[in-house]
């Protein structure tokens, strides 16, 4: 069944902390789902929210952290299980980099799952970097 020509991309200020937990949960992505409270403070400190709806469910997501001048880490990228492989991570990552100019680097750090994804939407592995991982 292809959702595709259903979707609905825009820029979001602010969603409910369920909605992105929702959207985390079905997308099969690592995050602290269950914690709204925590949920909620990613949401209010992203700097860019990019969404994708299908009949307004949320079905897709990006969230990103950026200065819009050097660099912006792509923190989360979810797609709900039953709208994924139809193209709407692509078009999430097309949305990220139309709010950012051709200056700003887009980087990422990818589950070892999706290894193999990345690079088939023009990401470079890099392995110079670093991380302190967090604690919880």
């Amino acid at each position: 069944m292809n959702h595709l020509t259903n979707i609905t991309y825009q820029k979001e200020d602010d969603i409910p902390a369920s909605e992105l937990a929702s959207v985390f949960k079905s997308s099969g992505i690592k995050r602290p789902a269950d914690d709204l409270t925590r949920l909620q403070k990613m949401i209010d400190h992203a700097d860019l929210l990019i969404t994708a709806r299908h009949q307004n469910q949320l079905v897709g997501i990006a969230r990103a952290i950026t200065d819009y001048s050097y660099c912006c880490y792509l923190s989360d990228l979810a797609v709900d299980i039953k709208y994924q492989h139809q193209g709407i991570g692509t078009e999430l990552i097309r949305f990220i980099q139309a709010e950012l100019s051709e200056e700003v680097a887009l980087i990422l750090l990818s589950a070892p799952s999706a290894m193999d994804y990345y690079p088939k939407m023009g990401f470079e592995p890099i392995d110079n970097g670093f991380k302190i991982a967090r604690r919880q």
